[in-house]
């Protein structure tokens, strides 16, 4: 994994990089509990013994509490009491200074997993903004003419830009600093759900942005590019054009209950229990096309709801431009509240990363509404 330069430059270059390197396999370990597959993590230690996850999250969090001793500057922690350690302010600064970085590593990374097939992701410095070049989709037309003619239609490269400016994001979280240094909290599970969190608002603004543009595609009968209702021919006419006009094989993109639809016109087909559409709900090929199933995320904003529609086939080119453009801005901030500012005598840390998205492309992509 590529450890981003602000990281590297937080902690220290490579002499304290190790809390990051365990993080980031804690973090695939963490994913993989949740049900995440395809991701790989360390499961045994180096004298060959077996590591289980909550073994994992005691050593890291052990790890997290050394790392945030060495930030904040401190070398006689074991000479006073949790108790006062608990309301010192550069403590608890340092706390969130190393769950910031920790953000910064893993979130990159972890976003552009999600949506790759038609998002990038690009970071930046902080107050700037992202201007993405847009080539002209057209070519160069090539016309007869006599010999005795010296040039025929002048043509030019123009490129268009679109510019990307993040929005900043908040997220507050609340912790005993107390139990925490006690060994009694999880500091680890916190910053991995709070990169989860993040992840899943950039996901969702991914996704917003994508159906926004897809459904404004022409709908122009025998060539639009927006097809309402599946039909075979439908299906394989957009694959046709996309593939065509990107110069990229065209994919078959979907939740997987929108891709079992994909089926022949013809009603007569049947299926063996040992068959693809019995196995994972849908063909792996269809018509000469590959298919790609996208995993839904849920709307958190509504109880039991999913976010991605269950009501579109997408036809795309993976391997041609991108059309959602990501921009990160920066590193992440936190503002930590004051020792005794919660009546509780937790802390609280708002959590603050920028980031935009926008559609940046000249790609073309079908869409069939179903």
């Amino acid at each position: 994994m590529k450890i981003p330069g602000s990281v590297l430059q937080f902690s220290a270059g490579d002499k304290s990089l190790e809390p990051y390197g365990m993080f980031y396999d804690y973090w695939n370990h963490y994913q993989a509990s949740k049900g995440k597959e395809g991701v790989e993590y360390q499961t045994h230690l180096t004298d060959g013994s077996k590591i289980t996850f909550e073994e994992k999250e005691e050593k890291m969090n052990a790890t997290l509490k050394r790392e945030i001793l060495r930030v904040a500057g401190i070398a006689n922690f074991e000479e006073f009491p949790i108790e006062q350690w608990a309301s010192h302010p550069t403590l608890k600064w340092a706390s969130f200074a190393v769950v910031s970085a920790m953000v910064d590593m893993i979130l990159p990374n972890s976003v552009n997993d999600a949506f790759s097939m038609f998002s990038e992701i690009r970071n930046m410095g902080f107050g700037d903004s992202a201007k993405f070049d847009i080539e002209a989709r057209d070519i160069f037309a090539v016309s007869k003419h006599g010999r005795g003619q010296r040039t025929t239609e002048v043509h030019r490269q123009y490129v268009g830009s679109v510019t990307v400016v993040p929005e900043n994001h908040q997220l507050t979280v609340g912790v005993s600093l107390y139990k925490v240094l006690a060994g009694v909290e999880s500091l680890a599970k916190l910053v991995a759900k709070v990169i989860y969190s993040m992840e899943v608002a950039i996901n969702a603004d991914i996704y917003t942005a994508f159906q926004a543009a897809i459904v404004a595609l022409p709908s122009t009968a025998t060539t639009g590019l927006l097809v309402s209702g599946y039909t075979q021919d439908s299906l394989t006419r957009l694959c046709d054009q996309v593939s065509a006009w990107n110069s990229a094989g065209a994919v078959i993109v979907g939740t997987k209950r929108a891709l079992a639809n994909v089926l022949p016109n013809d009603a007569n087909y049947r299926y063996n229990l040992t068959d693809d559409f019995m196995k994972i709900g849908y063909v792996r090929d269809a018509f000469g096309y590959p298919v790609m199933a996208l995993p839904n995320i849920a709307d958190w904003k509504t109880p039991f709801t999913t976010a991605l529609s269950n009501s579109y086939l997408y036809i795309l080119s993976p391997s041609s431009q991108k059309f959602v453009k990501v921009v990160l801005e920066g590193g992440t901030m936190s503002n930590v509240s004051g020792t005794w500012e919660n009546a509780d005598l937790t802390t609280t840390a708002t959590m603050m990363k920028a980031w935009g998205t926008g559609i940046a492309t000249s790609a073309v992509a079908g869409v069939i509404t179903l």
